[in-house]
């Protein structure tokens, strides 16, 4: 307010009115109180003085052999509390802003108070508000606006009342505006009342006055650290540094750039990165204090109350110049004077009016500088002779209001460090946890401690203010990247809660989480210190027991689902600060939850309840791998839901998710759940997506074959038989002409055509095609595009890839790199053993690669080696893959799943397969000749195993491949019967990839029967079924033989 501030001497603590902390005297300290200013109504204290200004620092004798703890000074009245909790006050009486009735020119004791410890007063312009030790607030003096909280508007009261409103809060601190206060209690939650002209409550424009106090509910969440009022206008700063102000702002004593009013608190954000710990205000001007020493001041000038060594308003934050080589660690604001303390001089500063000796300089004249009030000030550690001692004052701690000032000092003989306004009393702070753990449960009682964390975890702000990452100051730098808060501090702590005795209690708390906390998280936080939460809560132990998903987990996924648009992207960008254990154990917590609602929930839940947390569940996943997309914290595989292929019908899911894209409605009894899974495809593997994929194909072949069935009906109603077509796409094709023929036959068809189920005729042979038949033409196929007569295909046999390091050419240290590498923006490449020149960029071949433009060359090279020199090629070959395959399936398929699905994988488990092996006949696991055909295939060495399955395979092998006519292709080894040897020989196809089924080994489903005959014959296999014709041998090495002869092949093929 306009000199509301208080001197509290101690151990560096803050005032809640805007100028001083809480002091914790001894009796044997000494602690003397020195004032000056105006004194013609008493307010200084010093008894019927005869003069009406005082411009020079006095010592006050009349608390002699008292402790005072603190001072709070109003316009014309002050107050003084003492180590005992009683009150005194004395000056102007006219509103019965005394709380008695005798002459205010002495301090009396204010009797109404006496049951009361009373441990901090703030004064406004005609009223008095006091708080005691328990945390409830009383007041007195002028009420007509409201301002004594006590919901009347009575013009004067001369007793304390007790403000009953707040009864049910535990104030920590309160001060007064000249005509409003505010109170800040131990959840963090701002109340304020009385008159509202300007918008000083902060409440908005549809507000009037209030007689009883009043949330500012546009602060909640935020972890506050103090609040400061000055005449008509607010302010509260963040324990990170944040300061929001409010009210009159004629003169930009608010710091927003302007002078117009603010009814609601405004971020000051030109003091955002400023480390600001405490702020004191005037009338109209403010002041704030950084951490590193430094004071910036704001708003009305005119008696340069700034210090800026001018006169003129200031509407933006601006530091004061002559205190740069200073580090200031108190400041207080008067009326229109503002006091700098700096400890390594000991010296006290004062700017601004002077006309009542506010200055202390023993004059009465403005200053528009800061200057040296008249005292012999030494520091703490200065050293005078022992003679000397009683003449040196060292200064304990400051205030001003009003046009009166005080100071709390000692002589150097009895002198304590000085108080530091930069230091925030624990009594004084809202209620956080403690990084400590040890230190924070020691101080408490097992009682306590549940009392605590029930009250911490009830209010989103107290959780806020939790474990801030003091180690280089990094919680100031709080924005929308850098939460500030030190992560690795609260797993380790609710890790020792886990293992210590308090365990339990952890437990205690969940109805206080779910009834309180997790419902009070906002939609639209105010401030980025609000959403702290969001990141602290998912690291308690509570949160990942399956019992309390439903209580927890899941409605905290619906918060941040409701989150706005801007809060929800501050969230976005701290996942990508998280460290990757976290990031992932969040993963790990939604996709249990949606297996723990697919297995226990399904049944228990409203279809709508149940379809509501799988959704919120997924959603939160979504967000999380859209974020892992652009950090990378964890492998995409990490986020697969494996249980989704037992839990979930695939197909079913696919033709929901797939009548949502088409706008058609389908019934709930094709989709139990109306959840489409394939909407969120990161969360099923390969398997899940190869289902998806053959499911399409699957419905397109189906629709292409039924599309001609009607039009040859259509055909023979109308046209005529002749003009019929197949429902097959039928290719005839000689094998020694075989691509110029496969080419002929897909020219003259439709791309309808190419969705149909393919038959390959072999022109003068008799098999009929049933699937092997077109195995075979694709691998013959294959191997004739692979031929380098071609020119398809370039392949390197060591590696596979084509390799280009830039680094000797971008890492040469010297700068004749034109002469060394000799290159210029142009390349030859052999094509048909002939030479080719291909300029990288347009006059390539005449513009040398020097050092400062090689890494454009480096950029041109591969972008042309890798992009445009097969430009043509892949786009051709693109265009005509997704004329069959094209559909939105494939897209949601990542290139690591597309590659697994064509080539497998080499995550061999031989016993997968012996354990899906089906038997015929009167074989059965155990009969002797399985049981010595699995010991004989289990000793086979790996390579030898892998020859089985592929190379030199013996069995047919279902592995998806590519796409042939719109269905998955299976990779298949089919057997002949060599006419010379009699040896029944597998058919390498295509690559001879020794990898496994995507689906695993255990979906290739090997048959085996027995067969007729002796032990002359060697192992059959029917490929197109899975079987494989097995005699009945009788040892292990006829078996063992018979089955490496059989392994042995011949290209070519024929019926078996």
């Amino acid at each position: 307010m306009q000199g509301v501030d208080s001197v509290i001497g101690g151990s560096g603590c803050l005032s809640a009115s805007g100028g001083g902390g809480r002091i914790k005297e001894t009796m044997t300290s000494k602690v003397q109180l020195l004032c000056w200013g105006q004194t013609n109504f008493g307010q200084l204290g010093l008894g019927d003085v005869q003069e009406n200004v005082v411009v020079q620092p006095r010592t006050s004798s009349f608390f002699s052999g008292k402790t005072v703890r603190e001072v709070s000074c109003g316009r014309y009245h002050t107050a003084f509390v003492l180590q005992d909790g009683s009150v005194y006050t004395c000056g102007s009486n006219i509103w019965g802003q005394l709380g008695h009735e005798k002459a205010g020119y002495n301090p009396e004791q204010v009797a109404a108070l006496d049951a009361q410890t009373i441990v901090h007063t703030s004064c406004g312009e005609a009223h008095t508000v006091a708080l005691n030790d328990q945390g409830q607030v009383f007041s007195w003096g002028a009420g007509r606006d409201g301002q004594l909280g006590i919901d009347s508007t009575e013009e004067t009261v001369r007793i304390p009342r007790l403000v009953r409103t707040l009864s049910g809060c535990v104030v920590i601190q309160v001060t007064c505006g000249s005509w409003h206060c505010m109170a800040l209690t131990k959840d963090s939650r701002l109340f304020a009342w009385g008159q509202n002209a300007h918008g000083q409550l902060g409440l908005g424009k549809s507000y009037p006055s209030q007689s009883s106090p009043q949330c500012i509910k546009s602060l909640t969440g935020i972890p506050l650290a103090q609040i400061a009022t000055g005449g008509t206008h607010s302010f509260t700063l963040s324990l990170s540094g944040a300061v929001f102000g409010w009210g009159r702002n004629n003169c930009g004593q608010l710091g927003l750039s302007d002078d117009k009013d603010r009814d609601v608190p405004n971020h000051v954000k030109f003091l955002r990165r400023q480390k600001i710990v405490y702020i004191s205000c005037g009338e109209e001007h403010t002041a704030a204090l950084t951490k590193n020493g430094g004071v910036f001041t704001f708003g009305a000038g005119l008696c340069g109350q700034l210090g800026h060594n001018f006169i003129n308003n200031e509407i933006n934050p601006r530091r004061i110049q002559e205190l740069m080589g200073s580090e200031v660690s108190q400041i207080s604001c008067g009326r229109q004077h503002t006091l700098a303390f700096v400890p390594s001089t000991g010296l006290l500063y004062a700017f601004g009016r002077g006309n009542r000796g506010q200055l202390g300089s023993g004059h009465t004249v403005n200053s528009q500088v800061p200057y040296k009030v008249a005292g012999n000030w030494v520091t703490h550690t200065h050293k005078p002779h022992p003679n000397d001692q009683s003449m040196y004052r060292v200064l304990k701690h400051v205030c001003c209001g009003g046009d009166q000032s005080f100071a709390l000092f000692f002589y150097h003989e009895n002198s304590q460090v000085p108080d530091d306004f930069r230091c925030l009393d624990h009594l004084k702070r809202v209620r956080i946890i403690n990084n400590n753990v040890n230190r924070w449960m020691l101080s408490l009682s097992g009682k306590d401690v549940l009392n605590e964390l029930n009250a911490i975890f009830s209010s989103p702000a107290s959780l806020n203010g939790s474990f801030l990452d003091h180690r280089n100051d990094e919680h100031f730098k709080t924005s929308a990247r850098n939460p500030g808060i030190d992560l690795k501090a609260a797993m380790l702590f609710f890790e020792k809660m886990v293992n210590s005795p308090y365990a339990k209690l952890l437990h205690q708390v969940t109805v206080t989480l779910e009834n309180h906390l997790i419902s009070q998280l906002p939609t639209s936080p105010p401030d980025v210190e609000a959403m702290r939460a969001f990141l602290i809560l998912p690291v308690l132990p509570l949160f990942r027991e399956s019992k309390n998903y439903l209580t927890f987990a899941l409605p905290f996924a619906a918060a941040i689902l409701h989150l706005d648009a801007n809060p929800s992207k501050v969230l976005d960008n701290w996942w990508c600060w998280v460290d990757a254990g976290y990031f992932c154990q969040l993963v790990e917590l939604y996709k249990d939850a949606v297996v723990y609602l697919l297995t226990r929930m399904k049944t228990s839940l409203l279809a709508p309840v149940f379809s509501h947390y799988i959704i919120d569940a997924l959603r939160i996943l979504e967000k999380l791998h859209k974020v892992n997309v652009t950090v990378n914290h964890i492998d995409y595989e990490a986020f697969y839901i494996h249980e989704l292929n037992n839990l979930v019908n695939i197909e079913t899911d696919f033709l929901y998710w797939a009548s949502q894209h088409a706008g058609v409605k389908i019934q709930p009894a094709i989709a139990e759940v109306p959840i489409a899974f394939c909407s969120y495809p990161f969360v099923l593997n390969a398997q899940a997506k190869t289902k998806m994929l053959q499911t399409e194909a699957a419905l397109q072949m189906q629709i292409a074959v039924n599309r001609t069935s009607l039009e040859n009906i259509f055909m023979l109603l109308t046209l005529g038989p002749f003009l019929t077509s197949s429902p097959f796409l039928v290719l005839h094709v000689q094998r020694s002409n075989l691509v110029s023929d496969a080419l002929r036959e897909l020219s003259i068809h439709s791309d309808v055509d190419l969705k149909k189920p393919l038959k390959v005729v072999f022109l003068g042979e008799e098999a009929v095609d049933d699937g092997g038949v077109t195995k075979e033409f694709f691998l013959l196929l294959l191997k004739e595009l692979l031929d380098p007569k071609y020119g398809m295909f370039t392949y390197y046999e060591q590696s596979r890839l084509l390799w280009f390091s830039e680094k000797d050419l971008l890492d040469y240290p010297d700068d004749n790199v034109e002469e060394t590498f000799c290159l210029n923006f142009a390349i030859l490449r052999e094509n048909y053993g002939l030479s080719e020149l291909h300029e990288l960029v347009p006059g390539g071949k005449s513009l040398p690669v020097k050092k400062d433009n090689r890494k454009e060359f480096v950029q041109a090279y591969v972008d042309y080696i890798f992009n445009n020199s097969v430009q043509e090629l892949f786009s051709a070959f693109s265009c005509g893959f997704l004329k069959v395959c094209g559909g939105k399936v494939l897209q949601l398929f990542q290139p690591s799943e597309l590659m697994a699905m064509v080539v497998g994988n080499t995550s061999y488990n031989w016993k997968e397969l012996e354990m899906s092996a089906i038997y015929k006949g009167d074989y059965h696991p155990a009969h002797p000749t399985i049981k010595i055909f699995w010991e004989v295939f289990h000793e086979f060495p790996l390579e030898k195993k892998k020859l089985f399955l592929c190379k030199r395979g013996f069995f047919c092998v279902n592995v998806t491949l590519l796409m042939v006519n719109g269905l998955p292709n299976k990779r298949t080894f089919w057997l002949r019967r060599d006419e010379d040897s009699g040896i029944i020989t597998p058919l390498l196809f295509l690559t001879g990839s020794d990898r496994i089924p995507i689906y695993g080994m255990a979906s290739i489903r090997m048959t085996i029967q027995p067969t007729a005959g002796g032990e002359c014959y060697l192992p059959v296999a029917h490929t197109c079924y899975n079987l494989l014709d097995l005699p009945r041998y009788s040892n292990k090495v006829t078996l063992s033989i018979k089955l490496t002869q059989a392994i042995n092949h011949h290209e070519g093929f024929s019926l078996v």
